[in-house]
């Protein structure tokens, strides 16, 4: 399945447009291998890292969507494997 599809389809991007963006802006990987283009295949196992809305997403994919369907559909096909956000708020002394 195409990388930019797979995005959507997943709910991770609004729109294919966005999702071809992403892949396209050079600072997505799968498995490590640097991504430059939209129309990468991607396939059950693969990881995925990438900056999106202020933090690194890392996901593992445990399925290939077949419609862009709700978002628990959605959800059940990766595995979240991202670090936890990090507090950046000044602590009380």
């Amino acid at each position: 399945m195409r990388l930019d599809k797979f995005l959507w389809f997943i709910r991770l991007a609004k729109s294919r447009g966005l999702a071809q963006d992403v892949a396209a802006s050079g600072h997505l990987r799968i498995d490590g291998r640097v991504i430059d283009r939209a129309h990468a295949t991607v396939k059950v196992g693969d990881v995925l890292s990438f900056p999106l809305h202020g933090r690194v997403r890392v996901i593992r994919i445990q399925a290939l969507p077949v419609r862009r369907g709700p978002a628990a559909e959605a959800q059940a096909c990766y595995t979240d494997l991202s670090p936890p956000p990090v507090d950046v708020r000044p602590t009380a002394t």
